[in-house]
Order: structure tokens, then sequence, then C-alpha cells
């Protein structure tokens, strides 16, 4: 194994200061317990955002903080959840006097740790509302979750969450357009090969040569099955073509198309599967009204990508557009 790191115990440590220090503008760096807020937080009269979970995924979820996004992100070990020690803090520190909105990727652990977290706050005066992400249409089940699990539309969540917050709408409007975003966002991914967990020192699977798994998870679960290595074309359309028949699209209908590499996948390759994707919704009559691609929910350096798309209403379309200024996602 070789990785540019010091201690794998220290790994995430050293990773969130180095990214509190190249990005001081936008955020601050509290390391006892562990989480990063926005600059200025809390900002008084909003609503507060909050996310998290298992390192590993960067920019997820550090990344998404600033203005018209999160306010705070909470990382944990890696692949592994935060608990309610580094959650609880985070919430508090973001509350305005509206209240928070916690945005949980649907695995067992961040499920229950921000369910903790969130009586907590609760206790302490701050009133938390909790929408799940669940964009996975790959297995309805796996090894870290009941149901399925938060990928890759959890940045649609937080960036229209985020922007609904920032206008001023109240808790209950924030969490509604975020249910309404995670309805409405569908994701599955493709494995080329696998990656390495540094406290582990060896790939969390196997693959062949010849071998793709389809439907992988971002911390390595199985997919739907394991079949040989085929074109770019033909992978493309076996993570687009169940995303768009579970969202049950139709011609008239405009969408967000979103690419997302696993961390070790070139751009050009990325560029090349939106390709695919883009014709394959437009043959069924739906317009892309909107386009993300690049490295934006890893899985450390996994070679392989995720095809997501989100049904576009007016106002989601709004606020995907509105102001934001993140470390990973700003215009």
């Amino acid at each position: 194994m070789k990785k540019l790191i010091n201690d794998p115990a220290r790994v995430v440590d050293e990773s969130v200061e180095g990214f509190g220090l190249a990005h001081a503008d936008l955020v601050t760096v509290h390391t006892d317990p562990l989480y990063v807020v926005r600059a200025g937080a809390p900002i008084q009269g909003k609503v507060g955002l909050v996310s998290g979970g298992g390192s590993g995924h960067e920019p997820l979820h550090a990344g998404y903080v600033g203005l018209g996004m999160l306010d705070a992100a909470v990382p944990g070990a890696m692949f592994t959840s935060p608990t309610p020690d580094s959650i609880t803090p985070a919430t508090l520190a973001v509350d305005g006097g509206r209240g928070v909105l916690h945005v949980v990727k649907n695995y067992t652990g961040d499920v229950l740790n921000f369910e903790t977290a969130a009586e907590l706050a609760d206790a302490e005066g701050v009133e938390v509302r909790t929408v799940l992400v669940n964009d996975d249409v790959a297995v309805e089940d796996s090894l870290y979750t009941a149901g399925r699990r938060g990928v890759a539309g959890t940045v649609a969540v937080e960036k229209i969450a985020g922007a609904a917050a920032e206008r001023g709408d109240d808790l209950a409007g924030v969490a509604a357009v975020a249910e309404r975003v995670a309805a409405n966002v569908r994701s599955m991914g493709v494995a080329l090969g696998a990656c390495t967990v540094p406290h582990a020192g060896t790939p969390s699977f196997d693959l062949t040569e010849d071998e793709i798994e389809i439907g992988i998870g971002i911390h390595g679960e199985p997919g739907r099955r394991r079949v040989p290595m085929a074109s770019a074309d033909e992978i493309t359309e076996q993570l687009t073509t169940p995303v768009m028949d579970d969202l049950g699209l139709g011609g008239g209908e405009e969408v967000l198309l979103l690419v997302n590499g696993m961390g070790g996948t070139p751009a050009s390759e990325l560029y090349v599967v939106y390709r695919r994707a883009r014709q394959l919704l437009e043959a069924r009559g739906v317009t892309v009204a909107r386009s993300l691609v690049g490295n934006y929910v890893t899985s450390l350096e996994m070679q392989g990508a995720s095809v997501t798309v989100l049904r576009l209403d007016a106002e989601m379309t709004a606020l995907w557009d509105a102001p934001v200024h993140t470390a990973a996602l700003r215009w």
C-alpha cells in the first residue's frame, strides 16, 4: 500500500487540519471533538444545515460547507459514522435561532448517531429535523443499511436545501424541499477496481482484470452483479437505464444529470460516461437541463463512477442555480 499519509490512525485528523488551513476563509475546524463549521456560524435568523459521515468520500461533506450549502460537516473515521459526541456540538454551533436540519445518508450507523444527536440537541432547546437520503437503486439492503443507501444524490439534497435555507425558509420549509429532492433523485455506480482503507492496508474487495462490479456502494459494498469488463457505453447503459426506470421518467421532463467519479477515474472517462447517459435520457424525451461532472462523492481511490439523475421542477432548478461558495462547489 502506497499512500501519502503519516499514521493511519491520524489520517482523518491531519487531512481535516489541512482542509481548514487551506480554506480558512470559508470554514473553521474544531478538533476536540472534530467537526467543521461555516465561517461566521451561527448565521442568526437562518436554518442551519448539518451533514456528515465516514471520511474517505471527500469532498463530501466538509467540501460543501459554506454559503448556500452546509453550515457544518462532521467527519467520522474512514468509512465510519461520526458519533453523537461530535454531531451534537456541531448542531448546537450552527443554530441561528430557527432550528437545524440534519441531512443523513441512509447507513445504519449514521441514522442512529444522528438520531441520538438530534435528541441531545432538542434537550438543549434546539429544534432538529432530519431528512434521509437513499438514492442508490442498486440494492434494497446491504451490509451497512436497511433499505437503499445514500450516495451521490446527497450533493443535490445539500445544495438545494442549502439554497432554501439561505433565502430564509423556515425549518419546515427547508425540510420539505430536502425531502422533495430526496424523493426525486436516483443513483447507481460501478467499480472497475477497489480502494484501500489506510488502517486495513489491503483492497476492500477483489476484482480480476476482466471483471467489474455493477451497483457498487461507496464503501465497497457488493453491487447487483459482477460482470465481464465491457465498453463505456455498455456500462453506462447498465447504470442509467435502472435509474431512469426507477424514477419513471417520461417525455417532456427536465433533469439534473450528475456523473460522479469514485476517486480514481480521470475526467476524460467521466465525460465519456456523461455523453452516453445524456443520449439515453434524450432518447426518452427527457431534457438534461443541468449537469455536473467530476469527483463529488468518492470512495478513496476507487476506480469507477456513478450516474445520478434528479427530476427537476422550477423551484428546484432555481435553488440549484442559486449562489454557492464552498471549497468544492461554487458559482
